[in-house]
């Protein structure tokens, strides 16, 4: 029996998750996308993993280069998931980046300064599976904000909140 596309996607919309940016950087290029498919794996040793589509620029450059960062969004960072997804213009001879404040760790890959939580990673593995790599990745630096920021939330085609019952009501 074979499942249509349509549906398989029409399902997963249903299903709520964070919104995190995957960067990379080289000598001289700086590369990145918006990705919804993060999680963990373990934490002896710490791994995580993301998927990515395997013919897509981003995914290329961080196989070729071997390591890469994720930067967890916030609710503020609408604007910066569809940047980085490819949905909003940016000025003539700027990329991606545009606009936003980025730092390094360890490996040299960008993460979004404000960022909830960052990881900074080098490939561990990968598994190709149908159209996307599983690259699993070695955390080998991370960082929060101090505070707990309200996550950036996709779900079914748009961008949600978290709304906390009213304590004092």
């Amino acid at each position: 029996m074979s499942v249509n596309p349509d549906d398989i996607k029409a399902a997963m919309r249903l299903w709520a998750s964070g919104v995190t940016i995957v960067t990379t950087a080289s000598d001289t290029e700086r590369i990145g996308t918006t990705a919804s498919s993060f999680t963990s794996v373990t934490l002896e040793p710490p791994l995580v993993l993301v998927c990515l589509y395997t013919e897509a620029q981003a995914t290329q450059q961080v196989l070729a280069n071997q390591h890469f960062a994720v930067s967890i969004l916030g609710e503020p960072h609408g604007d910066l998931s569809g940047q980085m997804a490819g949905f909003v213009d940016v000025p003539e001879g700027e990329d991606r980046f545009y606009g936003y404040e980025w730092f390094s760790q360890e490996t040299g890959s960008p993460i979004l300064a404000d960022a909830s939580a960052w990881f900074d990673c080098k490939i561990h593995t990968v598994h190709e599976s149908g159209t996307h790599s599983i690259i699993v990745g070695e955390v080998v630096a991370t960082g929060r904000q101090e505070h707990d920021p309200d996550p950036l939330l996709y779900y079914n085609r748009g961008y949600r909140q978290i709304i906390t019952p009213d304590e004092s009501a």
